[in-house]
């Protein structure tokens, strides 16, 4: 197999892009989805010799995009119909044959720490000694390690360390992901990190959308003092929130709120304060005990509360009780995590979606607790230690990830006026996705509107 990454995308000269020829187009149409609603794909399933009720040959289905954005979805004389009500004449598309494959909307990836220097293999043979991770961190591993090495790369290494990895996310059909800073702890390192993020998602093709995660451990230059946590978080207010701010980079900011790192009082002054200052809050929140972050991240109208390994009962229900207010918070598992940390604990993913809350899935990409870029290895996972269903873990990926980042009115679905990413898969059904675990399935990837990755099989 051989595959092409498309820097500048191309739609063969044309001025639009039809694909069409799918055994399945998942739409994911119809908004947020929480409870029995996220196991609703919204398929418009295009099989030929699927019956309709005369008992005839159901059309395949056809998405039509121009420039950035989708026109038309729909049977080909439908989709026809519109152009021609639009004055866009079928001429002018290049047409993408789906081969009889799945065809998605492309997949988000709400929660990674994309940019980093070095990495922390040690720690695997640590935790399999017993080691714990806030006992690794309060020796000056885990994240602080990492910071260490992050203040000494320089902006082209971190941009290297970013193009490479990205490039590994588009091959498994992620075409947005959010990407924290928090391995600075100091503002020169954290303004470079969001900075380089944001760059890289100007480049493309990946959409990366930078938070600000000053608050993600206590730095070691600000542990040998006795007021170290309370100084370093007068640090954050005073000195690097504004910086951040002035930079006018990071969309998000995002604290590790956990017993011995930031508690909910932590949480909720500086996501407030950022908030003033026009970061959209979202948190760590419940990894390793329940911590009051899920409660936090409903009373403030938090984007996202992630991780939630931990969550209390209490939790829950604030979580489930945001979703009728103006600002539901989505739930963001990350899987992969509690699998690498072999903690065994993993979020109550059922009884979320029991309880009505909306449940998005993340990689968690970081060197210490998830060094993987493989979303669809995160579905896997989702089904298999969550209890998700296939349908479940899609939506997790595309329509909900998109709302907990902040943008469900622009991704995550196949929508005339959305933009036009999407995925064609190497499979014929959604539900293979998940099941071929850990494999390479993509075919290829759209975004607005254009090819920029492709294999030859």
């Amino acid at each position: 197999m051989s595959l092409r990454i498309i820097r500048g995308g191309r739609t063969d000269a044309a001025d639009g892009l039809m694909v069409g020829g799918a055994s399945e187009v998942v739409t994911m149409a119809g908004g947020l989805r929480a409870g029995p609603a996220q196991a609703d794909p919204a398929i418009l399933d295009a099989s030929p010799g699927s019956g309709t009720a005369g008992g005839g040959r159901r059309e395949r289905a056809v998405i039509a995009m121009w420039g950035e954005r989708i026109v038309a979805i729909g049977t080909q004389e439908d989709v026809e119909r519109v152009l021609e009500a639009e004055g866009l004449s079928a001429g002018r598309f290049a047409r993408l044959d789906a081969g009889g494959a799945v065809v998605t909307p492309g997949l988000i990836d709400p929660h990674t720490h994309l940019l980093f220097g070095g990495t922390r293999e040690n720690e695997l043979v640590l935790r399999q000694g017993g080691a714990r991770y806030l006992e690794i961190l309060a020796a000056g591993g885990g994240i602080l390690s990492t910071v260490a090495a992050t203040r000494a790369a320089s902006e082209e290494q971190l941009a290297n360390h970013g193009r490479r990895w990205l490039t590994e996310m588009l091959a498994h059909g992620v075409t947005t992901i959010e990407a924290k800073s928090g391995y600075g702890l100091d503002l020169a390192t954290e303004l470079r990190l969001v900075e380089v993020a944001f760059q890289l998602g100007r480049v493309g093709p990946i959409d990366v959308l930078p938070t600000y995660l000053g608050a993600h451990a206590v730095p070691a230059e600000f542990r040998t003092r006795p007021d170290g946590k309370d100084a370093y978080v007068r640090a954050i207010l005073e000195e690097q929130l504004p910086g951040i701010a002035a930079q006018g980079r990071a969309r998000f900011c995002d604290v590790f709120c956990e017993e011995g790192v930031f508690d909910a009082a932590d949480s909720r002054r500086i996501l407030t304060a950022a908030d003033r200052l026009g970061m959209l809050p979202r948190l760590h929140a419940d990894e390793l005990v329940p911590s009051g972050g899920a409660e936090l991240a409903a009373e403030i109208g938090a984007l996202s509360a992630d991780h939630l390994g931990a969550i209390s009962d209490e939790g829950v229900e604030a979580l489930a009780g945001a979703v009728a207010g103006p600002h539901p918070v989505v739930a963001t598992l990350l899987p992969v995590t509690t699998l690498f940390l072999m903690s065994g604990h993993y979020a109550p993913a059922r009884r979320l979606i029991d309880a009505g809350v909306p449940v998005a899935l993340g990689t968690d990409f970081n060197p210490g607790t998830s060094p993987t870029p493989n979303l669809p290895l995160a579905m896997a996972l989702g089904c298999l230690e969550l209890g998700l269903s296939p349908a479940e873990a899609l939506a997790a990926v595309t329509i909900n990830a998109a709302h907990a980042v902040g943008l469900g009115d622009e991704i995550g679905s196949l929508e005339p006026g959305k933009l036009a990413d999407l995925v064609i898969w190497r499979v014929p059904s959604m539900s293979q996705i998940p099941y071929w675990v850990g494999a390479d399935l993509v075919r290829t990837v759209v975004k607005k509107g254009r090819v920029v990755y492709e294999t030859s099989s």
